[in-house]
């Protein structure tokens, strides 16, 4: 059975191993244990604050098979995008040019550099082995973060944000990063994406113009690629329209990918969840995402359960694999 826990920093040398096979763009996953040690950190002491109101909190989450306890996934949420450092986007726009004595009035798509989507809460690190996509296993890597911040609402935002990688090469080049970003920074799309996890965003602000970016005059093909998501984003784009995300007026600041966007009460597994009690028993029946309400031990798995009107009836399995007893509440959602 795979099972969606916080993480904990004996998880990092399998962590290391999911960063490095996930695709270039992945910007909060980077192949860099130090990063990856201080983001396992930041999620220890974030599940061990005592919140009110969200602010610089991550939480960061880790697919476990519990048979061979290898991790196959992993997947985080950020409380508050850009709380140390605003959050860039680029925001599509248009600018009208006009002449009336030539009777010209044109319409000019633009790109203004904006951190609108600061503040609002950020899905972000989600990478699972191939073998899982498109499988109820990744539903659960993605949907188990909104059952957390259903469970904890006052830890999140009322909107939530996540950005896809958007079109690269098969030498991992970026034709929206070479049309726009190589020019003012000087370094490839694979280089810029490593300093953006490493380093954070500060830099870009340094060196991106503040000006408009007029989108006629980019390549055909950095046109094309806006706004389109990477193969390695088809399973993340898939679950998170399902719930109800849309694609807003944002596109990421280095390839172009979209940024999706809902309100959080709005969201398909947050607005059908609910809480109840849990008893073993004989478990077959319709599929569940099922989430232990623990703060210090949050566990969520996709398990066969009987729900009626009062109780969630699981099986041994699913009890042992959430740390279950008789008794205990349980926030759960349909597959």
């Amino acid at each position: 059975m795979l099972v969606l826990r916080s993480s904990r920093l004996s998880d990092l040398p399998g962590v290391e191993v999911l960063a490095k096979e996930s695709p270039v763009g992945v910007t909060s996953l980077p192949p860099n244990r130090d990063t990856l040690y201080r983001r396992i950190q930041a999620s220890v002491d974030s599940f061990a604050a005592d919140v009110s109101f969200h602010g610089e909190e991550s939480y960061f989450f880790v697919l476990e098979d519990t048979t061979s306890a290898e991790l196959v996934g992993v997947s985080g949420v950020v409380a508050s995008a850009g709380f140390n450092e605003p959050f860039y986007s680029y925001r599509n726009e248009t600018l009208i040019h006009a002449s009336p004595g030539l009777g010209i009035h044109n319409k000019i798509h633009a790109l203004s550099l904006c951190h609108d989507l600061t503040g609002n809460t950020l899905l972000t690190s989600f990478y699972c082995r191939p073998t899982l996509d498109f499988s109820c296993w990744s539903d659960l890597l993605s949907r188990a973060r909104l059952l957390f911040i259903a469970q904890w609402p006052e830890r999140f935002a009322d909107a939530v944000v996540s950005e896809m990688v958007g079109v690269n090469g098969a030498d991992g080049s970026s034709p929206f990063w070479d049309a726009v970003g190589r020019n003012f920074f000087g370094i490839d799309y694979q280089q810029a994406e490593f300093y953006c996890g490493v380093k954070g965003r500060k830099f870009i602000a340094e060196l991106v113009p503040q000006h408009p970016i007029y989108v006629p005059l980019l390549s055909d093909a950095a046109q094309e690629a806006m706004g389109q998501i990477n193969p390695s984003s088809a399973v993340p784009f898939d679950v998170l329209t399902r719930e109800g995300f849309e694609t807003e007026n944002y596109i990421d600041i280095f390839d172009g990918g979209p940024t999706l966007y809902a309100r959080t009460a709005a969201i398909r597994t947050i607005a059908q969840s609910r809480l109840i009690t849990v008893r073993q028993g004989e478990g077959a029946g319709a599929s569940y995402l099922v989430a232990s309400t623990r703060l210090d031990d949050f566990r969520c798995t996709v398990a066969e359960a009987q729900l009626h009107d009062d109780e969630l009836v699981l099986s041994a399995a699913a009890m042992t694999a959430l740390g279950l007893q008789n008794g205990d509440t349980v926030r759960c959602a349909p597959l």
